[in-house]
């Protein structure tokens, strides 16, 4: 069965809501109009998060390392416990395909690219997986769903992204969301699925201008909820609201240090105006109020 044939007969095409599409287009109007002449600001902010975004692809595939263990081991730092050599390779090999992409905007999204990137993913893991799709006799199985037969999986991939390349009529989130989805429906590889695929977002994203967002492990419960969604009923819109509210939380960030506001914790600005913090930590969740997280802790430009 050809897989567009068969998702177009069954998905539920707006997966963001017009009140998130409202919102998202006037941020990323203030984006682009307070970034002029401060891209070095921006290359610092990436930078920044790296570690962060390591962490949370790798924390949603199990892995043990902490936050503070990855920044050590990104940093050439020598971590106080010992932790599994394949461990510190996939925080090693992801930050290198993360840092990878931030130079890539214009590279042409096809198989071949894919595979380049899993087998920076996969080196020194797990070699004879790397940088290639599953081969015949390789099954893999999510939870009680079982991905595609290997012999389809290189059409399916081409079929995927011509459908990507050639929709232009689709909301630009509507179709990563709808391209995400269908990435992990089809589980091209043995192993790094989930990382490949959340790296593939941000590639997205950053063509066509806007910046990289996190799936975070604290919400790592919906994210799987979403996929199986999507894998038993053709639903993409809980997919489609974790992705909305990733990318406004990145977009409220890069906002607040565009402005040069001071930075300060929602627990700090709370006792400034004599606000309920459970209230504002839940009015951050939502992305109605101007706030993004650092480390795990809520923030907020201090002139919000």
């Amino acid at each position: 069965m050809n897989l567009l044939i068969f998702r177009h007969k069954f998905t539920l095409f707006m997966a963001t809501s017009k009140l998130y599409q409202e919102r998202i287009k006037a941020l990323k109007k203030e984006y682009e109009r307070l970034r002029k002449g401060k891209e070095s600001l921006l290359k610092l902010l990436d930078e920044a998060e790296l570690s962060e975004s390591v962490y949370n692809s790798n924390a949603i595939e199990n892995s043990t390392l902490t936050l503070p263990e990855t920044e050590k081991i990104l940093l050439e730092m020598e971590v106080t416990r010992k932790v599994s050599l394949r461990e510190v390779f996939e925080a090693k090999n992801l930050a290198r395909v993360m840092e990878y992409l931030t130079s890539k905007d214009t590279q042409n999204l096809d198989n071949e690219f894919i595979l380049l990137l899993h087998k920076m993913l996969l080196g020194n893991i797990n070699d004879e997986f790397a940088g290639r799709f599953r081969k015949a006799g390789e099954y893999v199985r999510v939870g009680t769903y079982i991905a595609p037969p290997p012999e389809f999986i290189e059409q399916y991939m081409k079929d995927l992204l011509i459908h990507f390349q050639t929709d232009s009529d689709a909301y630009f989130l509507d179709k990563i969301v709808d391209f995400h989805l269908q990435f992990e429906h089809i589980h091209p590889f043995c192993d790094g699925n989930g990382r490949i695929g959340r790296v593939l977002m941000n590639f997205q994203l950053r063509q066509i201008g806007f910046p990289p967002l996190i799936i975070r492990n604290k919400e790592k419960q919906a994210y799987y909820k979403a996929l199986r969604a999507y894998d038993g009923r053709k639903n993409e819109k809980p997919m489609g609201k974790i992705l909305a509210l990733a990318l406004l939380e990145s977009l409220h960030k890069r906002v607040a240090y565009l402005k040069g506001t001071k930075i300060i914790s929602l627990s700090e600005f709370a006792k400034k105006k004599r606000e309920k913090l459970p209230t504002l930590n839940n009015a951050a969740k939502r992305q109605t109020i101007p706030a993004f997280r650092e480390k795990g802790v809520w923030k907020t430009g201090s002139g919000f």
